[in-house]
């Protein structure tokens, strides 16, 4: 009776035969071999935010600087920058606006103000501010809906709170990936896996610098979710890496052995991550038609960390594991001898 299960290799195997062994027969991708592009790629990219980060700098919202909000109801048509400048005016704290349209609330535009490095805004300014909108535009009839303020001590804590929230998911994750992956390197695929995690967070980063979109809860919320999301994707990959060496043998190339498992699982990361992003890329559309900037600024991240996160996982962190691993052996080598 013929058996299925498929010999491990006892001597190094080509590609070709690995091919014919393992893959049905069809073209192998070389992950390992073209590592030096896919780093080199990472490496621009951030070179290119850390330079817009140095001319443009990075905006916190008032969630973690402190401030206050004040959010306006109006009808009709407004010019955007003559509403920012006239409020800005009124001030001699820096203000930022943004503007939507509620179509479902039945408020209709809205243009929310920010204001930084109040601590407060008490009653009369805020009466005030409303009086004089009315006052110039009298045809749009301008109404105070809410107002916020926030401590700049409380924004500290805050931000302080959402920083220690990734670092401690970043080490679980870590621990995580070291002991379920002991048999192919537990620490050296949960480094890797960070290293890929850390890579997600710069691009998002990046991404708000470039964009000037100014770091909320918002961009705390999307990298908590691509950390979830990237080590989705690198698990699935390692485990493949575990099954396959185990039948490919100890003895088979660690760089094949990830090209290998790497290649049976790119249709699967791929499509995954098209579904996502194609989910991501509706809600973004329908932010944008009713110009929902909140869901705008969750959206817009939430894509390049999808992206970032796929390509990470198997252009990333694999080939920098191979690495890894090469230098243990050649180093278990040099002991010997």
């Amino acid at each position: 009776m013929a058996s299925n299960v498929k010999p491990k290799a006892d001597i190094q195997m080509t590609v070709e035969q690995a091919s014919e062994r393992y893959n049905n027969g069809k073209r192998i991708i070389d992950f390992v071999g073209h590592k030096k592009i896919y780093f080199a790629l990472s490496i621009i990219i951030i070179l290119i935010g850390v330079v817009c980060n140095c001319i443009f700098g990075t905006t916190l919202d008032i969630q973690f600087t402190g401030g206050a909000t004040l959010k306006y109801s109006y009808t009709g048509e407004v010019n955007q920058t003559d509403l920012h400048n006239f409020i800005q005016s009124k001030t001699d704290d820096q203000i930022t606006t943004s503007f939507s349209t509620d179509l479902v609330g039945g408020t209709g535009n809205t243009v929310t103000v920010e204001f930084a490095g109040n601590n407060s805004i008490n009653t009369e300014v805020q009466k005030s501010l409303e009086e004089e909108l009315q006052a110039e535009y009298p045809d749009n009839g301008f109404v105070n809906l809410e107002s916020s303020s926030v401590d700049a001590s409380m924004g500290a804590s805050f931000l302080l709170k959402c920083l220690v929230a990734v670092a401690i998911a970043s080490i679980l994750m870590v621990l995580y990936v070291a002991i379920r992956f002991k048999k192919i390197g537990g620490l050296s695929a949960g480094v890797m896996a960070l290293v890929a995690l850390f890579h997600d967070i710069a691009m998002i980063y990046f991404m708000y610098v470039i964009f000037r979109m100014p770091i909320d809860s918002n961009f705390m919320a999307v990298v908590l979710m691509i950390l979830g999301y990237s080590l989705n994707d690198t698990i699935v990959i390692y485990d493949r890496v575990r099954e396959m060496r185990k039948v490919m043998g100890r003895k088979t190339d660690v760089g094949l052995v990830f090209n290998v498992s790497s290649t049976k699982t790119i249709k699967r990361t791929i499509m995954t991550s098209i579904t996502t992003l194609s989910a991501i890329v509706i809600v973004y559309v329908v932010a944008v038609i009713f110009n929902i900037t909140s869901v705008q600024g969750f959206a817009l991240p939430m894509m390049i960390g999808i992206i970032s996160g796929c390509y990470s996982s198997i252009c990333i962190a694999g080939p920098l594991w191979v690495m890894w691993q090469n230098h243990k052996k050649a180093k278990k080598a040099s002991l010997k001898k």
